[in-house]
């Protein structure tokens, strides 16, 4: 099972500070001091990747409005699409993706092609609005889940899960009967958006740096999309536990749980990284999706250079 604890900028003091505690090379560079990651290496441990055709099924478990949804589904159709759709300068959602592919290539695999599935809405809260980690699995599998599929189970600001703002902020998991992932993440703007909807809300701890503006106009789905993509790639690269990660298989370390707190170049701790700024919002980005929709993407660990790439 893979989880994105708390936020990713959360993490990424913690591992910044313990670094510096043991002399892992930071010596005494200040916290401005630009972020360089260990040399470090996600192995591939021969086993299932997503590759090929991939679907990917939703279950929207409460209250999501037409526009939260289109947000997210515009997300998903912008993995493979080949339209350089970007605005000015903006890289394209696909180009994130592309390190994915990478790590396909490396294990002899297909590229993993996003297709959007299923679509099932729950809004009546079926079996409540405190959720067990168990009861995910039941959820993903109303979405018909589909063998080398994922399907993602999102909840609403409403819906507290267990778990949730306490040790993680989504995880990803899989149905050993059906062979299928699934990946679970909820809206955190009314629980803990200084946990899981950073660098959209003020941080619980550490350098208290000027939130930055979403740049679809809500913390909660903006945090949401960062935690999905992350999620995301980390199912598609170890969707059964024996894929690509570093470090322990029960707490492993995947494509983008290694760059923790990263999305633009010069991030360091508190400090999001230089991003693209929309000159009418003056909301934050790093990408952008199908219809010129703009997102903010976290960096995945390249296999290749052994660095966080970032898209800007």
């Amino acid at each position: 099972m893979g989880f994105f604890r708390l936020s990713n900028w959360i993490v990424f003091v913690v591992v910044f500070g313990l670094m510096n505690m043991f002399g892992s090379g930071f010596g005494a560079r200040k916290l401005a001091a630009l972020y360089e990651p260990p040399p470090m290496a996600i192995g591939y441990h021969n086993g299932t990747l997503l590759d090929g055709d991939v679907p990917v099924s939703i279950l929207w478990y409460g209250k999501f409005t037409a526009a939260h949804k289109a947000v997210l589904v515009d997300f998903l159709l912008s993995l493979n699409s080949k339209t350089d759709a970007a605005a000015g300068n903006a890289p394209p959602i696909s180009h994130w993706w592309s390190t994915v592919q990478v790590y396909m290539k490396r294990a002899g695999k297909e590229e993993a092609r996003v297709i959007l599935a299923n679509q099932v809405t729950d809004d009546s809260y079926s079996i409540g609005k405190l959720l067990k980690k168990l009861q995910i699995s039941e959820l993903s599998r109303r979405a018909g889940s589909k063998h080398g599929g994922v399907t993602l189970v999102l909840t609403a600001e409403d819906v507290a899960v267990e778990g949730f703002c306490m040790s993680s902020c989504g995880f990803h998991d899989w149905d050993h009967k059906l062979k299928s992932a699934f990946i679970w993440v909820g809206n955190s703007v009314s629980q803990c958006p200084g946990q899981c909807a950073w660098p959209f809300h003020q941080p619980i701890y550490g350098p208290q740096t000027p939130p930055l503006i979403p740049p679809n106009a809500d913390v909660g789905l903006d945090g949401m999309i960062i935690n999905i993509a992350t999620l995301l790639a980390g199912t598609a690269t170890n969707p059964f536990g024996d894929g690509y990660y570093l470090g322990s298989p029960a707490a492993p370390l995947e494509v983008a749980t290694a760059c923790p707190g990263v999305y633009g170049k010069g991030a360091y701790p508190g400090y999001a990284g230089d991003l693209l700024q929309d000159g009418t919002t003056g909301s934050s980005y790093n990408a952008v999706g199908v219809g010129t929709r703009k997102y903010l993407l976290p960096a995945l660990y390249d296999p290749v250079t052994a660095q966080c790439s970032t898209l800007v």
